[in-house]
């Protein structure tokens, strides 16, 4: 097979709104959060669906009840029966990973044009049933009906909730929360920073949402007993946009009676280079405001080689300019993004001080902080002046939006699209994520120049 020498371009993208865990959108299952975001993608363009060569979509939370996802949404959505359609799980970059799969095909000459994205559903995350179905319990339906009160004290089985499970990664076994306080514990971030951080990305949100930022490329839900034309946590955490001195009620994760943060350091103090615990000094520094949400949703870009696009008359917002993936130690998941971005400007023969827009997914305020400073010591990118000059997540980030996994990936370069079409003087932009298992992605994108 030939490697074609094509110039890789995204076209319009949408997303749903995001919705709070067990909130506005808990009633939509993933397939029908991307059907919605494909279809609105179609009504937003001029895209005729026969003119799709595939569907690859990002979803972490995969189970038997969508297969293939990317199929299920393919026919439901009115796409040809002869489109191709891949479901790919590289955990909070998947979103990411779609975009950059489907360039590949169009590379190695397999289609010209393709819808790529993730979606989402964590309000209905499974509580799951593991054990050999040789056990008589678990036989059948019927038999696991019958002994539903023996299983929860046999060894052979195993009852766990997928949210909670998903989130441990299970090679180092620290769950995402935890690789966030070994990095705020490693690097010196203390609460306080985090908390700042979260204010201001919660205010850049806030004020994102209501000036008509996000409405340019949401597309409202009213289906399905769901109702939600903005994205739904921005405004659960407003108060704290009026008063940020609230931050500080928020309990600590790693510091309370059946676990504090010396346990921490006993736990995962290995990971935890050049730093020890000290009695009466160290501190727990990590709490659910400084961190993201669980959330629902799901959003689609269009994948396009040049010339297909100029053919179908498509909007080309940006060349996909190059693209990266780097891993790390899973307990230092949030940095992988340094080291991702490094590659991606390398390959794209970009210094990172003439990146004018970059959008860092914020999984925790620890991680984009930590960010901040390795990739100055490490790499002398100078993250911080960037972000105070609003040149990274200048509408907010994960923090204030919530973090619907796969979705997010795609997310990003949603965010940093609609502002270059927003900003005509951004001649190019980053997105960036970090993923469970010591994962990073980056896309770097440059205006296009037809």
């Amino acid at each position: 097979m030939e490697i074609k020498s094509k110039k890789i371009v995204l076209c319009s993208g949408v997303r749903t709104p995001i919705g709070h865990i067990a909130k506005s959108l808990s009633s939509m299952t993933p397939e029908s959060l991307l059907k919605h975001a494909i279809e609105g993608l179609l009504h937003k363009t001029s895209l005729y669906p026969h003119a799709v060569d595939g569907v690859i979509a990002g979803w972490v939370g995969q189970g038997s009840s969508a297969p293939n996802i990317a199929r299920i949404a393919l026919l439901q959505s009115g796409l040809p029966e002869k489109a191709h359609a891949v479901t790919v799980q590289s955990n909070c970059v998947s979103g990411m990973e779609s975009i950059c799969s489907a360039a590949r095909h169009i590379l190695v000459g397999e289609g010209d044009l393709y819808i790529a994205g993730g979606t989402e559903a964590m309000s209905n995350f499974p509580y799951i049933i593991r054990g050999s179905r040789a056990l008589k319990e678990l036989r059948s339906i019927e038999s696991l009906k019958e002994n539903w009160g023996t299983l929860w004290n046999n060894s052979a089985i195993q009852i766990s909730d997928c949210i909670d499970e998903g989130l441990m990664d299970p090679v180092e076994h620290v769950n995402m929360a935890g690789t966030a306080e070994i990095c705020a514990q490693m690097y010196s971030i203390p609460r306080e920073a985090q908390d700042d951080y979260a204010v201001e990305s919660y205010r850049r949100g806030v004020e994102s949402e209501k000036d008509g930022f996000y409405d340019t490329h949401i597309v409202p839900i009213d289906q399905e007993g769901a109702s939600l034309k903005q994205d739904e946590y921005p405004f659960l955490r407003e108060g704290l946009v009026d008063k940020p001195k609230m931050m500080s009620k928020a309990p600590l994760m790693f510091n309370s009676s059946q676990f504090t943060i010396k346990d921490f350091y006993e736990n995962y103090g290995k990971h935890i280079f050049g730093k020890k615990y000290i009695e009466g000094q160290t501190e727990a520094t990590l709490t659910l405001f400084n961190s993201c949400a669980r959330s629902d949703g799901a959003a689609a870009i269009i994948v396009a080689s040049e010339e297909r696009a100029k053919d179908l008359g498509l909007e080309i917002m940006a060349e996909l300019k190059s693209w990266a993936f780097w891993g790390n130690n899973p307990a230092h998941m949030g940095l992988a993004p340094i080291y991702a971005t490094d590659l991606a400007l390398k390959r794209a023969n970009l210094p990172f001080a003439h990146l004018d827009d970059i959008e860092l997914h914020e999984a925790f305020a620890a991680t984009c902080l930590s960010i901040f400073k390795v990739g100055k010591e490490k790499f002398k990118q100078n993250w911080q002046e960037k972000y105070d000059r609003k040149q990274v997540n200048p509408h907010g980030g994960t923090i204030a939006l919530g973090h619907p996994l796969a979705a997010t990936g795609t997310r990003v370069i949603l965010n940093a699209l609609y502002e270059m079409k927003r900003l005509p003087k951004i001649r190019t932009a980053l997105a960036t994520a970090c993923a469970a298992g010591g994962l990073g992605g980056a896309v770097v994108l440059e205006r296009y120049n037809s």
